[in-house]
């Protein structure tokens, strides 16, 4: 079994924390950077901040500040926010236009932020831009900032666009009435002129650089039927176009706002107190580490935090997606974008603005929809070809019918200029990454982070799921239930050596042991040349003498397992509990036994499994008892014990043959199944880092039900996806077949080009809707399960 990673080698960290989130303006349509000029308008500066493919939104972007140029080996990696560049035809286009250079050596894009990213020779930045520039593309660095995100630009005007639909409309009532033809071409051309100058201009652009978008393909077949005298058409078809593209923009920008959303969930700024005990208002960018922060009820919290003071039930569904509110008091973890519901709380910020877990979800997000899935990456290869042989056919159907059957050249002009319009592939290279990127919005929006696109689309392929048992199944908090010293004549001092290696070990058995000591008030042995056993145990010297605790198998290994002690453990492991031993060199000094409890929805999780044809597998080092308790209790189709981590990888490629495998873990003891798997789940990743960056998806909460819940979703994104292709090349193929047989016309290809695009993209923001009712009725907390089971060891 072979997990694919789609990360670039030499590529920085996966998630980048996220700065400074403020409201971003509206996105638009996928095919053609649009200027203002098309309007009315003739800035660049006002293209580069009012966005792309013929938006008319808004203000310019207040997006995450860029980083200056940084050094990277002997190279420099420097991002650049370019406003047009919103779909995979303008990175086609940078792209091509940058990958041949030397003194280029990698480029990454972020097609949410518009963010390009080159790692490039140091000298070689201004001619980079200057290619860039040579597009049509207006780059913004770093320093650009400070002064383009402060202007606040108008919306695009309607007026000129209304004039032009004006003129359009009257050059065909006048032609209809056969009025003067000068007078019919005149209206035309003010139609075209008032809204289609920047087409033509990004339509030359395009050809002069191999690129047939749409709007070279727009101005191939306006200029054509202007040649061979269709004026009125010729309007017609470059108004209804930028109309189009506007509504197109308005459909896709509500795809990009799904994530955008996430962007506003934390406060701006925090009350936060000074050093003479006032309480201020501060942005939250300005917040440092260990400071105080005030939140009152109905508040957002706007950092990561600790409580100190006071009491309050916090709405953590941002973040968790969990419907129930959680009980916070003094010690326990806060997170930004959550919500106290009643009650004040005062909490010390453990985590700036930039590293807070609601940014790292951020982060994660906009990366995942920049890796391009399965079907995106067929697709991207799949409209290579199709523009290109539809342009090839487009200038056979000119030709090949009136020379080699007698039709009539402007006749057969005409229909192949209809065909260059439906040539563009807009619908279905938007289909995909619209569909793909609203997928990974529910799923945050419902505390489950997918760190890419191909994770999504796999997840419907699953056969099975196996499922670590300590922290997974259960609780992952085990308590000391049995302590038996077998050396009486020193029984504080055995106490004493049990907590001192217990306390150097991080295991959840361990952990207990060491909880139970403190409870007591043990004294703390020193030990030194402490050393982890993996899947064992620990040991260390304690005053010259080396001890070890560790389950069976160790003491197996060590030759102290008579059949005495072997009696008592299986005995304590036949009730559902882990059993460990502390021994020295020559003798056992005392057996312990923990039991963990099984988690309210573990139970339920594996059923919605089994329903979804699924089947489950419980992978643990811990004892056959133990297994067999919390196995049979959840209904686990397969049991497998006393596993060492390299036995867990060899169980998982025992499986390869049998469909796609997911392991389930916390991110930490499991890393090396996580990443063996086809995909990695992490449990309970809200505010840890390593279980984020292990695991291809991570729950933000302990709920085990959320499996389920992708793999559904999983299914949906995968129907919407054939839909769309379906939609979009079902479309092409009737235009096409009207095209050859004389039935269609210019305008009609404009309707069934853009207006594809957008039953596409809301045909994908169904995706927003999936699982609603599902997650409102597994957010309610299930009936409490009391099993004691043992914990991994």
């Amino acid at each position: 079994m072979t997990h694919h990673r789609e990360a670039s080698s030499g590529s920085a960290p996966v998630f980048t924390p996220v700065l400074n989130r403020e409201s971003a303006s509206e996105p638009s349509s996928c095919c053609a950077p649009r200027s203002p000029s098309c309007c009315g308008g003739s800035s660049d500066h006002v293209e580069a901040a009012t966005g792309c493919c013929g938006s008319d939104q808004g203000k310019a972007s207040h997006d995450a500040p860029l980083p200056g140029s940084v050094r990277e080996g002997g190279q420099l990696r420097t991002s650049m926010r370019i406003a047009q560049m919103c779909c995979p035809v303008e990175e086609q286009m940078i792209r091509r236009q940058l990958s041949a250079r030397e003194d280029v050596e990698r480029l990454e894009f972020n097609l949410l932020q518009r963010v390009l990213t080159v790692v490039h020779a140091p000298d070689a930045l201004e001619e980079i831009l200057a290619a860039i520039r040579e597009l049509g593309f207006v780059p913004e660095l770093a320093d650009d900032q400070g002064r383009s995100g402060q202007e606040d630009e108008a919306p695009a005007p309607w007026g000129p666009l209304i004039l032009s639909a004006v003129a359009a409309c009257a050059s065909e009532a006048v032609a209809w009435m056969s009025g003067p033809i000068w007078l019919v071409a005149v209206l035309a051309l003010v139609a075209i002129v008032g809204c289609g100058l920047a087409t033509w201009r990004k339509g030359w652009i395009a050809v002069r650089h191999g690129n047939l978008n749409i709007n070279a393909l727009m101005s191939i077949a306006v200029t054509g039927a202007l040649l061979i005298g269709h004026w009125p058409e010729a309007a017609m078809v470059m108004v209804l176009f930028n109309l189009a593209e506007r509504i197109e923009a308005r459909s896709l920008s509500r795809a990009r706002h799904a994530i955008e959303d996430l962007m506003k969930l934390a406060p701006e700024v925090a009350t936060v107190r000074q050093g003479d005990g006032r309480w201020e208002e501060r942005p939250v960018s300005e917040i440092a580490v260990d400071a105080l922060i005030r939140v009152r009820p109905g508040e957002r919290i706007g950092l990561d935090g600790e409580v100190v003071a006071g009491a309050s039930s916090v709405n953590q569904a941002p973040i968790t997606g969990e419907s129930l509110p959680v009980d916070k008091s003094p010690g326990d973890s806060v997170f930004a974008g959550t919500i106290v519901e009643a009650g004040e709380l005062e909490c010390r910020v453990t985590h700036p603005a930039s590293d807070s877990t609601l940014s790292r979800i951020i982060s994660a997000v906009e990366q995942a929809q920049s890796e391009r899935a399965p079907t995106q990456r067929f697709i991207d290869r799949f409209a290579r070809v199709y523009t290109p042989a539809v342009v090839a056919m487009a200038a056979l159907l000119a030709v090949v019918p009136p020379l080699l059957f007698g039709g009539g050249w402007l006749d057969w002009i005409y229909r192949s200029l209809v065909l260059l319009v439906i040539a563009c592939p807009c619908a279905l290279v938007i289909s995909t990454p619209v569909t793909v990127v609203t997928g990974l919005a529910n799923a945050a929006r419902r505390g489950t982070l997918i760190k890419g696109g191909v994770y999504l689309e796999e997840g419907r392929r699953l056969g099975w799921v196996a499922l670590d048992k300590t922290g997974t199944l259960t609780h992952g908090q085990p308590q000391q239930t049995h302590a038996d010293v077998l050396v009486a004549e020193h029984p504080e001092h055995v106490a004493s050596l049990t907590l001192g290696l217990a306390q150097r070990s991080d295991h959840p058995v361990s952990q207990a042991l060491a909880r139970a000591g403190e409870l007591e008030g043990v004294t703390l042995a020193p030990f030194e040349a402490v050393e982890a056993l993996p899947g064992l145990g620990i040991t260390g010297l304690s005053e010259g003498v080396r001890y070890w605790l560790g389950h069976q198998g160790l003491v197996h290994e060590r030759g102290h397992l008579d059949q005495t002690l072997k009696t008592r453990i299986e005995a304590l492991e036949r009730e559902g509990r882990t059993v460990v031993v502390l021994m020295d060199e020559t003798r056992t000094l005392a057996l312990y036994a923990v039991a963990d409890t099984l988690r309210e929805t573990s139970r339920e999780a594996v059923a919605e499994l089994h329903r979804l044809g699924v089947r489950t597998l419980m992978l643990t080092g811990d004892n056959p008892h133990a297994a067999e308790v919390i196995g049979r209790s959840v209904g686990i189709d397969r049991i497998e014990s006393g596993l060492m981590p390299q036995d867990k990888l060899s169980h998982l490629e025992a499986l390869a043959g049998q469909g796609r495998v997911a392991m389930i873990g916390d991110g930490i003891n499991d890393a090396p199944a996580l990443a063996r798997a086809d995909i990695g789940f992490a449990m309970g990743a809200m505010g840890t880092d390593s279980a984020i960056e292990t695991a291809d998806v991570a729950l933000m909460d302990d709920d085990l039900r959320k499996v389920g819940a992708f793999i559904r979703l999983s299914r949906a994104t995968h129907r919407i996806l054939m839909q769309n292709i379906a939609l979009a090349l079902g479309i092409k193929v009737i235009f096409l077949a009207l095209t050859v047989a004389g039935l269609g016309t210019l305008w009609m290809a404009v309707f069934a080009d853009v207006g594809a695009s957008v039953l596409v993209v809301l045909n994908g923001l169904r995706l927003l809707r999936h699982g609603a009712k599902d997650h409102a009725k597994t957010s309610d907390m299930a009936t409490p399960t009391k099993v004691s089971v043992g914990a991994n060891a």
